[in-house]
């Protein structure tokens, strides 16, 4: 075994400090994402239930589910003016 000076005891305590940290930071940022993508995605189930009923089907749901934060704000917004389901998923 090989000998490990008292500077690299400090050196390899110091790393591993270090990437515990690291690792929390990241671990609660993504936490915080999927956090966030899992009340919007609810939301808007709720929101499309209420506006057209429980015909909102399991391929829409699915969707809904998979998608990114920015995309369930931006159907967020359309579900106002939407006449259908369909409305909502549109490309502008």
């Amino acid at each position: 075994m090989p000998y490990v000076t008292s500077v690299e005891r400090i050196g390899i305590k110091k790393g591993i400090q270090q990437g515990i940290q690291q690792g929390v930071k990241q671990g609660l940022k993504q936490g915080l994402q999927q956090g966030v993508q899992q009340g919007l995605s609810g939301l808007l189930l709720r929101q499309l239930q209420k506006k057209f009923g429980p015909l909102v089907d399991k391929q829409i749901a699915a969707r809904v589910s998979t998608a990114s934060a920015s995309e369930l704000e931006r159907w967020g917004e359309k579900i106002m003016t939407a006449s259908t389901p369909s409305e909502v998923f549109e490309q502008e």
